[in-house]
């Protein structure tokens, strides 16, 4: 079961309302050089990811400009574009790369606008479904970030608008300036700092995007024995685990591989106790 059933099997959620995406998705950092700098390797093993996990069934892809950086969009286009009638693509802004290794803030009004022009321009569509603010800058008040988000979205360059690396606070600030419909933290097995962000998305709906999803699957012990009784690898128990979670967690794993993404939508069928649910939540 672990290594043939597609992505379809996660079920769906429901984002902003009016998008219905499938609850396994994939994350296009991975698809970019070493780094996630500069060109993959091998570019056709990229693209040819890219098309595996739309044949899989996974109709959510999360990216970046930053990814890259431009790499992870350019090679989403070139490879999927015309895109399918059901596939949400969803990108970020506000974090520029310098070189390889940095990340850097910025959050300034003009600097959103041009990226996620540019993102449209890559991606080659005429509106975001979803752009995400990829993490508020200290040097600039978010009122006037998400301001920029905003105009975009009125101007129909962006359809919703989702926030990432937040606290709480950070999110009942952003909902003050605009609906807001995903968070992107930073959840897993292993670190569980944004547990109780997870709950809120729960209860108000929110669409929950836990980036970095498979991390030290190796060192939980009840991860392991589950592996073993499902006939699975860690890496697709966590992230079985993580849809167990909660039913507005939406896991986007990446990877480089056609062979590794057949492998995180086929963690999509497998159906863990409640009792190895509980196990692994408390062996973190």
């Amino acid at each position: 079961m672990a290594d043939r059933a597609d992505a379809a099997a996660a079920g769906t959620i429901e984002i902003g309302g009016d998008m219905v995406v499938r609850r396994m998705g994939f994350g296009a950092m991975r698809i970019t050089g070493s780094g996630i700098w500069g060109d993959p390797p091998d570019s056709g093993e990229a693209k040819a990811t890219l098309r595996r996990a739309v044949e899989l069934g996974i109709n959510f892809i999360d990216t970046a400009d930053s990814y890259g950086p431009q790499v992870s969009e350019r090679l989403i286009a070139e490879a999927l574009y015309p895109y399918p009638d059901d596939l949400v693509i969803a990108t970020k802004g506000g974090l520029v790369r310098p070189g390889p290794g940095r990340w850097d803030a910025d959050g300034r009004p003009e600097h959103l606008r041009e990226a996620c022009e540019g993102s449209l321009r890559r991606l080659r569509m005429d509106q975001i479904p979803l752009y995400q603010f990829h993490r508020p800058d200290p040097n600039v008040p978010l009122a006037e970030s998400l301001g920029m988000l905003v105009q975009l979205k009125e101007e129909g360059k962006i359809r919703h608008i989702g926030i990432s690396n937040v606290s709480a606070a950070q999110l009942r600030a952003a909902q003050q300036i605009t609906p807001v419909v995903s968070v992107q933290n930073r959840y897993n097995a292993a670190d569980r700092n944004s547990e109780a962000m997870v709950d809120t998305c729960e209860l108000e709906h929110l669409a929950f995007l836990p980036w970095a999803p498979i991390q030290q699957a190796d060192s939980n012990p009840a991860v392991i024995e589950a592996a073993g009784h499902h006939g699975a690898s860690p890496r697709q128990i966590v992230l079985a685990w993580l849809l167990a979670r909660s039913p507005q967690m939406l896991p986007i794993p990446g990877t480089g591989s056609p062979a590794h993404v057949e492998a995180n939508a086929a963690a999509a069928a497998i159906e863990l106790t409640p009792d190895e649910v509980t196990a692994i939540t408390r062996a973190a």
